[in-house]
């Protein structure tokens, strides 16, 4: 109730006397709240300290958000009464945690310029620190977005996000339909590097027997899957395995098990077998600066 009051009433402020024009730009808060992204950066940094898997929670909201009618923090409205299910609904947002965060932010920017910034930027800028203070590369990010003005169905995220069993040509395309190269279709899913996969995301994999999925695993790591996620719903839901060894830290390790056949999703092993994909993560896992700079 109280993420969804004040989310509700941020909405409202935006829309009336917040965010101005449509264009981004570096500087947009220059003169309305400059201090924006150090209050941004030093708030998650206390709250990364108190939970280190918020980085990797943050990073995936920042990306279904987006990803469903564009990065309009459309992902944090929770229904009112008697209205249809939110995009939050949708199965494909299961898992999906830390929305509570973007308001304690927003709370923190409120105090200081009231009525400026939208919790759309906030959540751009939240993610870009997850990636940062994990040790990845600190992006430049324009601002100025709206928030959203809309309620969305559920039925639009189960739509657009990209199932777990998408292939290699599926999300190549998903991607290119925003405007991306090869080489950054393949980046973004180093994103992956940081946190973990539900076991109800591989079941598929490890025990349809006429997938052919496994002969792309290492033999050892299909059989420590299968002891990690046996068999069943209640263990597929609860259930879990850490996308790499390195699961707090952004870096290029994704790009590393996924060359050597330990790779976790489906279109994680696969990027790594397909030609049109294989040269971009041998060379990501090799040279960790060029994932950054197509990241």
């Amino acid at each position: 109730m109280v993420m969804r009051t004040i989310v509700a009433v941020f909405f409202l402020l935006h829309f009336r006397f917040g965010v101005k024009g449509c264009s981004l730009s570096y500087d947009f808060y220059e003169i309305s709240c400059p201090q924006v992204e150090d209050i941004v950066k030093d708030g998650l940094q206390a709250m990364f300290l108190t939970d280190p898997t918020s980085p990797a929670a943050l990073l995936r909201l920042m990306f279904h958000d987006c990803q469903v009618q564009g990065c309009d923090a459309s992902i944090l409205v929770d229904p009112g009464e008697g209205s249809v299910p939110t995009e939050m609904a949708s199965a494909k947002n299961f898992g999906i945690r830390k929305r509570e965060l973007i308001s304690i932010l927003k709370s923190m920017v409120e105090a200081q310029c009231p009525q400026q910034v939208s919790c759309a930027d906030i959540l751009i800028l939240a993610a870009r620190e997850a990636v940062a203070l994990t040790g990845g590369p600190r992006i430049q990010v324009p601002l100025g977005r709206r928030d959203s003005s809309q309620t969305l169905s559920y039925e639009l995220a189960d739509t657009v996000l990209p199932p777990a069993t998408a292939g290699v040509a599926d999300m190549l395309n998903i991607f290119a339909e925003k405007g991306m190269t090869l080489a950054e279709s393949v980046a973004i899913l180093g994103a992956h590097t940081l946190g973990i996969t539900h076991c109800s995301n591989i079941q598929n994999r490890l025990y349809s027997s006429n997938n052919g999925e496994l002969r792309a695993m290492e033999p050892g790591f299909a059989s420590f899957l299968r002891l990690t996620c046996p068999r069943g719903p209640l263990t597929s839901n609860l259930s879990f395995v850490l996308n790499d060894p390195t699961t707090f830290v952004f870096d290029n390790e994704y790009y590393v098990n996924a060359m050597g056949g330990w790779g976790v999703l489906k279109i994680d092993a696969e990027m790594a077998l397909d030609p049109q994909t294989a040269h971009v993560m041998q060379r990501f896992s090799i040279n960790q600066d060029d994932f950054f700079q197509e990241f």
